[in-house]
């Protein structure tokens, strides 16, 4: 027997306490207003399916960390709005004029320097002198994070080891931990993550994930004389 009863056409609610919504414009308040309680939810991206929160809450961190059975060690990365935010949170002074507006939005996750001047508590990924940020192509996250006035944790919604959720039903056993799913569909992106690309040295990149956009981030890397470091 499913888990799952229907509450409307647009609202279903797990048996085992969790609250899953359409991605709408409709409950954009829903989710900033979880965010901001230090709650964590469920989003989908232009990739998979995350976990989300507000990266300055030491509690809803550490959730993140307990529902996916993930090693304290293993850092998060960080969604933002827009590109224009992402000097609050790590150093961009030393990268070429454009490059982050070349690569973002979109599937791809930037790992910066983070600089004492960032405004993400120590407490997230400790002792780590960079971050990985992301501005997903996709507007409902995005204005998630707008909300919120702050940075997201953001993180694949599985198990950690588990292959990631190009749907909701891909994570239904992890629905209960969340305060709420948010269901944007089948994900078109299959479960392909964001393209991982270190940036910490000055006139040098290094592809840590291949991710679902590679070949769109070495051309643009190459367009600013980034090279590959060896």
């Amino acid at each position: 027997m499913s888990q799952e009863t229907e509450i409307s056409d647009n609202v279903t609610k797990s048996g085992t306490g969790g609250v899953v919504l359409p991605a709408t414009d409709d409950y954009i308040e829903e989710a900033i207003a979880a965010v901001k309680a230090g709650k964590v939810i469920a989003v989908p991206t232009d990739t998979i399916y995350g976990f989300a929160c507000d990266a300055c809450s030491v509690q809803a961190v550490n959730q993140i960390y307990e529902i996916k059975r993930r090693n304290l060690t293993s850092p998060l990365a960080i969604c933002v709005a827009d590109v224009s935010d992402i000097p609050r949170f790590a150093m961009v002074d030393y990268l070429p004029c454009g490059l982050l507006e070349s690569l973002l939005p979109g599937p791809v996750t930037v790992v910066l320097r983070r600089g004492e001047t960032s405004h993400l508590e120590k407490s997230l990924n400790p002792g780590l002198d960079s971050i990985g940020v992301r501005v997903p192509n996709y507007d409902f996250v995005r204005c998630i994070a707008r909300g919120s006035e702050s940075a997201l944790a953001l993180t694949s919604a599985n198990l950690s080891g588990e292959p990631s959720s190009a749907g909701t039903k891909d994570f239904e056993h992890l629905w209960r931990s969340c305060s709420y799913v948010f269901d944007g569909g089948l994900l078109p992106a299959g479960c392909a993550g964001s393209t991982v690309v270190d940036l910490t040295t000055l006139g040098k990149y290094k592809i840590l994930r291949p991710g679902s956009a590679l070949e769109e981030t070495t051309a643009a890397l190459l367009r600013f004389s980034i090279e590959e470091a060896s």
